[in-house]
């Protein structure tokens, strides 16, 4: 990989690391080789979950423990990750096999959600917690902790679940209808069903639970849009 290329990187993510291997090997997909990033990965998950906890217990402070944790999860979820893979132009520095590359790796959220957290992981390895934290601070530094976030950080299933009783009406239905895909970028199919105003609405995601969340998030716009 051309040496500009990474340097740009690092300017991007304001640290230049001592050791210039780990910057690689976080950019390595598993299709790429055997010295991959997953490992990172696994580890930068962990501190951006301990990072991201203290930057908002200590912003946060009105806030009760399971709010924190539902805004916890909107920031380190796949798509906010997605959002700072992009931010910091991931795909070109991405390191894919042909095949991964040729069939739309460099786009694809997975492996550049990935590949954010393994980052963080080899930061934390090249600089300690204390440089890997103020990646973490950079990172969301451009995120309002305010109360249109906490509102936003309720999931889409708990916002119906939550409509739905608010009028006395059952819980919705969910069920897988198909699923498609290799066992490794399956894609799923779920029908979010509402009996009693005989409405269904189906949603799709890599997970069944994140084609649960956009069915439900479809459903409670529908509901909403016939008040």
């Amino acid at each position: 990989m051309p040496s500009e290329l990474l340097d740009a990187l690092q300017q991007r993510l304001q640290h230049r690391f001592a050791d210039t291997g780990l910057l690689l090997r976080a950019l390595t997909h598993r299709s790429h080789g055997a010295e991959h990033n997953e490992r990172l990965e696994f580890l930068g998950d962990a501190v951006l979950e301990l990072a991201v906890s203290t930057l908002l217990y200590t912003r946060m402070q009105q806030l009760p423990e399971g709010e924190l944790s539902r805004v916890r999860a909107l920031l380190v979820r796949q798509d906010s990750l997605h959002r700072i893979a992009l931010r910091l132009q991931l795909p070109p520095v991405l390191r894919l096999g042909e095949g991964e590359a040729r069939s739309g790796g460099r786009e694809r959220p997975s492996i550049l959600a990935d590949a954010v957290e393994a980052l963080i992981g080899a930061v934390f390895l090249d600089a300690g917690y204390d440089g890997a934290t103020a990646l973490v601070g950079r990172l969301f530094e451009g995120v309002r902790l305010d109360g249109q976030l906490q509102a936003s950080a309720k999931d889409a299933k708990t916002a119906l679940q939550e409509w739905l009783q608010g009028r006395r009406m059952q819980l919705p239905r969910y069920s897988v209808v198909a699923t498609s895909g290799a066992a490794h970028h399956q894609v799923f199919e779920v029908d979010c069903e509402v009996a009693e105003r005989s409405l269904s609405e189906r949603g799709q995601g890599a997970t069944r639970r994140a084609a649960e969340q956009e069915a439900a998030k479809a459903m409670l716009q529908r509901l909403k849009a016939g008040q």
